[in-house]
């Protein structure tokens, strides 16, 4: 999938393609819908497939603080491709782009500066300054011969209660995970780039890669069973959050570290992609190392005859 910013030319390869535009935290189950309606569009046109989306969250700008997301930029970047979207131009939000009207972000950014020869909203979408962008002003847009236009009205409910960010975000921070992949349409997933710690993993002979997650929430403290992405395969793998609370010298934040056996391989600097199946134990205090390492045995022994993770999810 092509990249694009704000300071790079839009690709001829892509024409004139149709876009959607939003945050699309979580690519849940309800982006899903509007961007397999994107995908039949632009192939019904003979066109590409474009996502807009920002480089923040615009509630960045209003609550001046890092607000946590379900996905990071770059997994929203990793599901997309994998929905089929040709491309995302990745657009700075500053208070520039906020204060710009609707009418001119469809006709100059939209359609000037990336080309759209139509433009598709989620049914709720609303845009530009003050949120007055709406289906209807892509109308009377598109009876001036700006551009196309198109809305994708079906909501997406489980339960028969309509799927949300903030909802996803609730459940996996409460340890809900079926409901939330019930909601995300998939399973319940962080990613993160590996970065050092403090060797202990590999000193017990167990060696974890330890995640940066760019602000991506997380479920509750714990161990998971999980399955990680490594060279465009799904390994089986052991998931620990929490604090380092057998070693708390020197003291730990919540880390997030992932286990996958047979791999021995620094990976440092690589983005790593972890699914989860299952809470399979509270965090433990224990006496020694050697307490600890048996214990990862028997986790270990969980994940081997755990069926579901037979080949890892497709």
């Amino acid at each position: 999938m092509i990249r694009i910013g704000n300071d790079r030319p839009v690709p001829r390869s892509l024409g004139r393609p149709v876009v959607t535009l939003g945050t699309f935290d979580g690519v849940h189950k309800g982006h899903q819908r509007v961007l397999a309606d994107l995908r039949r569009w632009a192939d019904q046109l003979g066109t590409s497939a474009l996502v807009v989306t920002f480089d923040r969250s615009p509630r960045t700008l209003t609550r001046r603080e890092r607000v946590p997301c379900i996905t990071s930029l770059e997994h929203k970047l990793v599901l997309f491709d994998r929905l089929g979207i040709d491309a995302c131009a990745v657009l700075t939000f500053d208070s520039r782009l906020r204060r710009r009207s609707a009418r001119a972000f469809v006709v100059n950014t939209l359609c000037g500066t990336l080309h759209a020869r139509g433009v598709l909203l989620g049914f709720n979408c609303r845009f530009g300054r003050d949120g007055e962008g709406d289906y209807p002003l892509l109308r009377s847009l598109a009876a001036e011969g700006i551009c196309l236009a198109r809305r994708s009205a079906r909501p997406a409910t489980v339960e028969g209660t309509p799927v949300s960010s903030s909802a996803i975000r609730t459940a996996i921070e409460s340890g809900e995970l079926r409901l939330a992949a019930r909601m995300l349409g998939r399973p319940v997933s962080l990613l993160g780039t590996v970065i050092p710690g403090q060797q202990r993993g590999s000193q017990l002979g167990f060696p974890t890669a330890n995640l940066d997650l760019h602000h991506e929430v997380k479920p509750p403290g714990g161990v998971y069973l999980t399955t990680a992405r490594l060279a465009r395969k799904w390994r089986p793998a052991l998931t620990s959050i929490g604090r380092k609370i057998t070693f708390p010298h020197p003291p730990s934040d919540n880390v997030v570290e992932v286990f996958i056996p047979g791999v021995k391989q620094k990976l440092y600097d690589r983005d790593l992609e972890v699914r989860f199946v299952r809470k399979l134990r509270d965090q433990v205090r224990f006496a020694s190392g050697d307490e600890l390492a048996e214990q990862i045995r028997r986790d270990l022994s969980a994940l081997r005859t755990l069926d579901a993770l037979k080949g890892g999810p497709r």
